[in-house]
């Protein structure tokens, strides 16, 4: 496989370490990177052997590079994935995507007339080998068809050390535009759907009025003729849970359910990716600690190829413009 040459323009979110290793570890070559930022010591100190470029136009304008890589400010990833593609170039955005319908729509017209991948790295979905896992079984008929699922995601706010963007609605995107963006590419994924309406949505700020723009709470339903799914995302993790977000998915098929504790299991079983099958048979617990992630092969895959093995564009517009449908939705009702 002829290697991939990639580079990293902005690191706004440690996700950016999510993004960047799947692509090393399938052998792909991190050239490169531009940014600045309260992460830009720790990106110096964990890939010491590359360098900094101070204009990104060199990264841009280098027909050898064939990705790029963002983590940058929400609100600004869309312009930045539309000059890549016009330049010829892949891309791979941490969520949100893009913030805004109008910018989803400009991507989109972009990514139809270059051909270019406009790929998300969805992080709960393809960094969980629960969530991998689970599609495998629902693939294998394991129980029946989906018919619902309900995503909770709940995050740690961590105030004092977010940048100044995460306080801002019109850089951050909105609770539902972000995190929920995760849980309506998952709906997607497990029940097969192509589309979904969205039912309904809200968001508010509970308990933080000092940061008046801050969401801290959203939850939205998604429907098809065959299935419907609820999400609830938050930053009200407690401080005394040992991770960022006791991340929890639930899925009724006609013939059993799934359960996943992803990052852990309150009850004490040690370690992640805890995963419960109901069937016919019985309550099993399933062991997902060899189960491949594939994202980042599978796009280098399709940067050669011009497949779509990493995930359909189609499912990546449209978990995006489903949450960016909620969001909307949410703040015109909350007026």
């Amino acid at each position: 496989m002829t290697k991939v040459r990639f580079a990293v323009i902005g690191i706004e979110h440690r996700h950016i370490f999510g993004q960047v290793d799947p692509l090393l570890a399938a052998g792909a070559e991190l050239v490169c990177y531009h940014a600045e930022g309260f992460l830009l010591d720790w990106f110096r100190e964990t890939y010491p052997h590359v360098n900094a470029v101070g204009d990104k136009r060199r990264i841009l304008e280098d027909k050898s590079i064939q990705l790029i890589v963002s983590a940058g400010i929400p609100s600004q990833r869309a312009a930045l994935g539309i000059e890549a593609m016009r330049h010829g170039k892949d891309f791979m955005s941490d969520k949100p995507g893009v913030t805004s319908l109008d910018q989803l729509e400009a991507v989109r017209a972009v990514q139809a007339e270059t051909k270019r991948i406009y790929s998300v790295c969805f992080s709960e979905h393809f960094e969980t080998r629960a969530t991998v896992k689970a599609g495998e079984l629902i693939a294998s008929g394991a129980i029946g068809r989906v018919i619902h699922t309900a995503g909770l995601g709940p995050h740690r706010l961590n105030k004092a050390t977010r940048p100044a963007w995460f306080f801002k609605r019109d850089q951050y995107g909105g609770i539902l535009a972000d995190i929920a963006s995760h849980q309506c590419e998952q709906f997607l994924f497990l029940t097969g759907a192509a589309d979904a309406d969205v039912v309904t949505a809200a968001v508010a700020n509970r308990a933080n009025r000092d940061t008046p723009e801050v969401q801290d709470f959203g939850e939205m339903m998604l429907r098809t003729k065959d299935a419907s799914g609820y999400i609830c995302v938050h930053w009200f993790t407690p401080d005394g849970l040992p991770t960022w977000g006791d991340g929890r998915l639930f899925i009724v098929g006609t013939e059993g359910s799934l359960e996943l504790r992803k990052y852990v299991d309150i009850g004490g079983a040690p370690g992640i990716d805890h995963l419960f099958l109901v069937d016919g048979k019985g309550v099993r617990r399933i062991d997902c600690s060899a189960v491949e992630l594939t994202y980042g092969r599978d796009l280098i895959h399709d940067i050669l190829t011009r497949e779509e093995t990493a995930m359909p564009q189609a499912r990546c517009f449209k978990a995006m413009e489903l949450a960016l449908t909620a969001q909307t939705m949410a703040e015109r009702g909350s007026k």
